[in-house]
Parts: structure tokens; C-alpha cells; sequence
């Protein structure tokens, strides 16, 4: 028999705070692991664009329960319902929670309105992960871009969440940005925010200490 001792005991694991110690795991293990949900599904597939779709829905389920895990201990159970919350949410928080660090930049798009970026240097699904030439439009970052979605769609706010490779100058492997375009429902109340000021620049990482 284990002895319990004085260890407090949760009778639900969301019971139990986010913020109360590291909550780490071993890059290695996650990397071997994410490896092999990657090659698994490649055994599924016939071509990329299914592939990408697979780890998409395999990040949404992630994002579901990442959204109702912080909502539960972080929010007593409430949800953010403003758009210009929930985007900040998930570029800081839930990163944070997933990553260790909020995202690089969170960025409103040039071209359309309902159009929104979360961009990373070095995106850690793509970090150990070596595509061969046959796969060169591959993107790892439809796991994460799945997550993003997950959080969206069950907090209320339904996006098409696609990953992209962006070359950047003097850098030898592309950022990856996350891209989110709202539904169509939402673009009304997205172009009445569009007449506000507000800069999304504000939105660095913090340090990780």
C-alpha cells in the first residue's frame, strides 16, 4: 500500500490549480510521442492535405479540453465572451500552458477584416521535425492549428484555423503563423471592433522565469 501521508487530495484533477508548481513535461518524451502520432497518421493517408487534417483534429480535441481545464480552474467556470478577449486568451494563456511562453506576436490581418495571426520563430511541433523533399508543403502546425481552433469554436467563436510557413529574411527556416478567419456569422460584430483603435502589438511574450 502507497502511504497518502499529508499530500492534499484532489477528487478531480480540475480541481487542481494550474498555477500550483512546474507543470512540465520532458521535451524528449513529447517530441518521440508528437513523432509518432505524426507517423501513424501518414500510415492513414494518401496525401498531405489529409495528413494536415488529421493532426487538426487530433489538436482540436486537445484545445476543447485545454479551453474547459483553464475556463474550470482559472475562471470559475466562466468563459470569455468578447472577441478581443478570447484572442489574447489563447496567444497568451493557453501558449503559455501549451509552450512555457506566449506566442511571438498576435497580429490583425491587412486584407480582411475577420482575419487574425498568432506567428512563432520556432513553433515546437515543427522544431525536431524533418520533412522530407516528396512532403515540402508539409506543416506540423496543423496539430497546433487545431488546438487554436478547438479553443474558438468551445468558446464561441468559430474559425477556419489554418498553419502557414512564412519565409523570414536572414532566418534559415520559416516562422509559422497560425491563421484565423472568423465565420461568417461574426464578421458584422469583427468589422464594428475593425472601427476601433486597438494595437495588438501591445501583446509581447513575457519572460519565462
Amino acid at each position: 500500500m502507497i502511504s497518502v501521508g499529508k499530500i492534499k487530495q484532489y477528487a478531480n484533477v480540475l480541481e487542481k490549480p494550474v498555477s500550483r508548481g512546474r507543470q512540465e513535461v520532458s521535451l524528449s518524451a513529447f517530441a518521440f510521442l508528437f513523432s509518432e502520432l505524426v507517423q501513424y497518421n501518414q500510415t492513414q493517408v494518401d496525401n498531405i492535405a489529409e495528413l494536415e487534417r488529421r493532426l487538426e483534429d487530433a489538436g482540436y480535441a486537445v484545445g476543447a479540453r485545454v479551453l474547459e481545464l483553464l475556463c474550470h480552474r482559472e475562471k470559475g467556470n466562466r468563459r470569455e465572451t468578447r472577441l478581443l478577449g478570447i484572442l489574447p486568451f489563447v496567444h497568451s494563456t493557453v501558449w503559455k500552458v501549451l509552450f512555457g511562453k506566449a506566442a511571438d506576436s498576435l497580429e490583425k490581418g491587412t486584407e480582411h477584416e475577420d482575419e487574425y495571426m498568432i506567428s512563432e520563430k520556432e513553433l515546437l511541433v515543427n522544431r525536431f521535425i524533418s520533412i522530407p523533399k516528396d512532403m515540402g508543403a508539409f506543416n506540423c502546425g496543423a496539430f497546433v492549428a487545431g488546438i487554436v481552433k478547438g479553443v474558438l469554436d468551445n468558446a464561441g467563436f468559430p474559425a477556419v484555423v489554418t498553419a502557414h510557413f512564412v519565409p523570414m529574411e536572414g532566418q534559415q527556416r520559416p516562422r509559422t503563423t497560425i491563421l484565423i478567419k472568423f465565420a461568417e456569422e461574426l464578421s458584422n460584430k469583427i468589422y464594428r471592433l475593425s472601427q476601433k483603435t486597438f494595437d495588438f502589438s501591445s501583446f509581447v511574450p513575457e519572460p519565462v522565469v
